[in-house]
């Protein structure tokens, strides 16, 4: 299997609408989290939200002196750090644990250039691991292919947006979603997207320079076109720098190239400052997404569709697509939570990507794309249960006002 590891746009107070006939007539993009348990009745728990203190130090913010003597502890200088020595991979710099994330801004770093040559941050599964939970499953999904989103994305998909980060290997690239802050309505900086965009997992660390566009290359350009456009048809709502980044402690300990025994707990949430500017995301953008915690079962969830910017061939990470698909239930073994499946032929780069059902006539945020097999035909993601509420919670109540 694969982990399935943007003119300025018119801010808007009303609901964004996401074309979608076969699941409703309009499905309506915005979100606001639910309360959950704090980080520290959690994290005892391999499955628990394990919230990551970060700031940047970029654009004149000042870096909190706790962060400044923990990076110190590590041998790092901020100014250094900005200068080109986050490109050290060394095993003692990479940053693994929960209180080391770290992601001063560097202003002008992800150019349109740099970000057309991110890779997609792919995660697959094997036919041996897809069968280790045989019994459990339900019966594999037909393809679902998927459909481009219509343009321009700042009026049908507003909320949905690409995650570029470097790693080891060089930039890479998911996709993420604004959602509420149910703390701070109105005003949210929070994005999610999955574990394993932000963190290698059980091997590695907290991926570096990570930023958030939404409604990347707004008009759905083709690449010769995009290398003519400006930089409000590419970031229509500009570059957003994680400046705090929470994931499960199932997925750093337990996550893998082919998303391990962390997939089921694949799922993250940044929260975000622009690279200039002061309105937060959700002001910005116009729209956010509710998020659904309840976790409810397959044969209950309905039909959920799955949207992100799929990168890997027949695709080049240029374009938004959505697949939509009545969910079965996936499990890759028999002491993990199962996860959600669906028909989809999306490719790496749509990692993280939101899936969206109707609940009590609103459209919310279900579950994020995380991981699939090798030739693309269906994709799995997690179930958002009370471990990735209390992950959420922490963030907002923690770092939400901030």
């Amino acid at each position: 299997m694969r982990s399935l590891s943007t003119s300025v746009p018119r801010p808007r107070g009303r609901r964004t609408a996401l074309a979608a006939s076969a699941l409703l007539a309009a499905v309506a993009l915005t979100a606001t989290a639910c309360g959950g348990s704090t980080e520290d009745k959690a994290a005892d728990r391999p499955d628990a939200a394990a919230s990551r203190a970060g700031d940047d130090a970029g654009g004149g913010v000042r870096v909190p002196a706790d962060l400044t003597d923990r990076l110190k502890d590590h041998g790092i200088d901020v100014d250094r750090w900005r200068d080109g020595g986050w490109k050290d991979w060394d095993k003692d710099e990479w940053l693994r644990d929960a209180r080391d994330f770290v992601n001063p801004v560097i202003e002008g770093l992800w150019k349109p250039e740099r970000m057309r040559s991110a890779e997609e941050a792919e995660k697959t599964v094997t036919t041996k691991d897809a069968s280790a939970a045989r019994g459990l499953s339900d019966p594999e999904p037909a393809p679902v292919t998927a459909q481009a989103e219509r343009t321009p994305y700042h009026e049908s998909a507003a909320p949905v947006g690409k995650v570029f980060f470097d790693s080891p290997e060089g930039p890479a690239v998911c996709s993420g979603t604004v959602v509420k802050d149910v703390n701070h309505p109105g005003r949210s900086n929070l994005v999610w997207t999955a574990g394993h965009c932000v963190h290698a997992g059980g091997n590695g660390g907290w991926y570096r320079n990570i930023v958030f566009v939404p409604a990347y290359n707004d008009h759905g350009r083709s690449e010769a076109e995009l290398s003519r456009a400006g930089a409000s048809e590419i970031a229509p709502y500009g570059n957003w720098w994680a400046n705090w980044a929470s994931t499960s402690n199932g997925w750093i300990q337990g996550g893998s190239e082919s998303g391990g025994d962390g997939a089921a707990y694949d799922y993250a949430v940044l929260h975000v400052r622009p690279e200039q500017g002061s309105k937060s995301l959700e002001e910005t953008v116009g729209a956010a997404l509710d998020v659904d915690f309840s976790g409810p079962g397959a044969a209950e969830a309905g039909t959920m569709g799955a949207w992100g910017y799929p990168a890997a061939p027949p695709y080049n990470g240029l374009r938004m697509f959505k697949c939509l698909d009545t969910p079965g239930r996936f499990s890759l073994a028999p002491n993990l939570p199962d996860m959600y499946r669906i028909g989809c032929t999306m490719t790496g780069g749509s990692s993280g990507g939101g899936w969206f059902r109707v609940a009590n006539g609103e459209t919310v945020l279900v579950s994020n794309t995380s991981i699939g097999p090798l030739d693309h035909t269906w994709l799995a993601g997690p179930r958002l249960g009370p471990d990735a509420e209390a992950l959420y919670q922490n963030m907002s109540r923690t770092y939400g006002g901030r």
